[in-house]
């Protein structure tokens, strides 16, 4: 029964870190890019929901790869740290091959929304790879 508890105890701080973790994110990341994808997406533009979907995912892919292969707590939270650094690096990467995707999102230009979302995924997944040592 012990060990069930303790690791009742491991499941709780990594799932309430992580969590805690995925709304930071989203946070930071709806806040650097100069439109607002919660209203945009509520007024159903697709690019808008392309693009921050393609970011949760990949930060998440990232996210689940520094849980899985943490060795503690502490581990877990210095991984998820890097890989929320390293997605929003994503963006800014993004921001300089499309110099006008700043634009093209707000005017619900899909091909643009969905290559941000692709890039972020795609990082996600190399991130959540190098985690893997």
């Amino acid at each position: 029964m012990q060990f069930f508890s303790e690791g009742l105890i491991a499941f709780a701080s990594h799932f309430a870190s992580s969590l805690a973790f995925l709304f930071l994110f989203i946070a930071v990341y709806i806040r650097i890019t100069p439109y607002k994808e919660i209203a945009l997406i509520r007024e159903g533009n697709t690019a808008a929901a392309a693009s921050l979907s393609g970011a949760v995912l990949g930060y998440c892919v990232a996210l689940a790869s520094s849980v899985a292969h943490s060795i503690d707590l502490l581990d877990m939270l210095v991984w998820g740290s890097i890989a929320l650094f390293v997605q929003l690096l994503a963006f800014f990467a993004t921001r300089l091959m499309l110099p006008d995707l700043m634009k093209d999102v707000p005017q619900n230009k899909l091909a643009s929304g969905i290559f941000l979302g692709a890039i972020s995924l795609g990082m996600g997944i190399l991130n959540a790879a190098c985690q893997s040592y």
